[in-house]
């Protein structure tokens, strides 16, 4: 049952970075605002329907839940906002392996300090290797980027040069 649901969480990361790379798309042809609301909104109606048929009975409601914890919805908001707007600037990659890394080591820190009413869980040596690979991961994305970025615009630039000369 473990290795079903890594399963379905490794596929819900893949579904979650096609996502980005649509609404980035999408934001950069409509406006990054728009896109975000579009996918909030057909999130809700979506979200309302399955727990409207679907969703049993709890012994808390938005309502009555401590405040707190609702909070965390917000944290959505600012994701698909910063996401829509950076994925067509840096990449689908570079911005995917950015927020891994956001949210490894915001994990890391939760499970080491316990917070928000997590298990303790101790930061070793195997996790802080895990947060040194990854970054040395994202280093190498954005390098390779910037590489890519500097041959298109020589490229762009030797285009424009040819243009002019051959006129």
């Amino acid at each position: 049952m473990l290795i079903l649901m890594l399963m379905v969480v490794v596929f819900s990361g893949a579904v979650l970075c096609a996502q980005s790379a649509i609404n980035g798309g999408l934001g950069s042809r409509v406006g990054v605002l728009e896109s975000a609301w579009l996918t909030f909104t057909l999130g809700a109606l979506v979200m309302f329907v399955i727990s409207f048929y679907a969703e049993p009975q709890h012994a808390l409601n938005l309502l009555t839940a401590p405040r707190w914890q609702v909070t965390g919805s917000f944290f959505g908001v600012i994701y698909m906002i910063v996401i829509v707007f950076a994925m067509p600037r840096i990449g689908t990659a570079a911005a995917t392996v950015a927020v891994i890394s956001g949210q490894l080591l915001m994990s890391l820190l939760i499970d080491n300090f316990g917070w928000l009413g997590n298990h303790v869980i101790s930061l070793g040596s195997s996790r802080i290797a895990a947060m040194v690979l990854l970054a040395i991961a994202l280093a190498l994305i954005y390098k390779s980027n910037t590489v890519n970025a500097a041959k298109a615009k020589d490229l762009s630039n030797e285009g424009a040069a040819l243009a002019t000369a051959s006129e």
